[in-house]
């Protein structure tokens, strides 16, 4: 059997829109107490409000996850208010499609600054919290653009690549103290980061949902703590 996740605190970055939002949600409607981190203030409150109508307890701090001393005060903050995370889902990331030769040092930078320094200080907060626990699980969110690179994006490829890495080497460290550590490498998701502009509504249902990933993460969470998946390949079933 698996294990009952209510009563559980989750930490989920990117959490006022997408994936990050669906997934406050979802939990949620588990039983989990929601700590959420993202830039927009308004966007978390709403969702915090929304997860509220379950029961749950939640806060929220605006946070620019490139910058660790904002990440430190963000990460207290929930902890003062909700107590020490179970559960951290990063999922804040940004991306911008390219040629090499287009995309400009400025813009590569703050590629690897959010989707990969972000994701290591937030982590580096949040970790003490799970070893004095001896539990926890940390999901992060790459890409399948971080196991195979494609043309135009070597910039979001080189993060999320970084993430897979640093994934892998934690889980290793981390698994005396009882913490797993996985990552989930979806392709094309309905979100704004991956869509913009109009989108026929027949065509949006043809790709994955945040909701869909929304439901898979709490399946892997709720299976018993003696096993967990490393690393799983989300694709939508036929897009074109």
């Amino acid at each position: 059997m698996g294990q009952d996740i209510k009563g559980k605190i989750a930490y989920i970055t990117g959490a006022g829109s997408g994936i990050g939002r669906a997934t406050a949600l979802e939990l949620a409607r588990e039983g989990v107490h929601v700590g959420l981190i993202a830039r927009t203030e308004s966007k978390l409150q709403a969702v915090a409000e929304e997860a509220e109508t379950q029961g749950v307890k939640t806060a929220y701090a605006p946070c620019d996850i490139p910058d660790i001393d904002e990440v430190n005060l963000s990460i207290d903050k929930l902890k003062d208010e909700l107590g020490p995370a179970d559960i951290l889902i990063n999922n804040a990331g940004i991306g911008q499609h390219g040629k090499f030769l287009e995309v400009e040092p400025d813009d590569w930078k703050r590629i690897i600054e959010v989707n990969v320094f972000g994701t290591y200080h937030v982590t580096r907060a949040v970790l003490p919290q799970m070893i004095e626990k001896n539990q926890g699980d940390i999901i992060n969110i790459s890409s399948s653009n971080g196991l195979k690179g494609t043309a135009g994006s070597t910039s979001y490829s080189a993060s999320k690549f970084a993430v897979q890495g640093m994934t892998e080497a934690l889980m290793q460290e981390v698994r005396p103290h009882n913490i797993r550590v996985f990552t989930l490498n979806p392709s094309m998701v309905m979100t704004g980061m991956t869509f913009s502009g109009e989108t026929d509504e027949k065509d949006k249902e043809k790709f994955m949902q945040p909701e869909d990933l929304a439901e898979y993460m709490v399946s892997q969470l709720k299976l018993h703590p003696r096993i967990f998946i490393k690393q799983s390949l989300q694709w939508a079933t036929n897009p074109f």
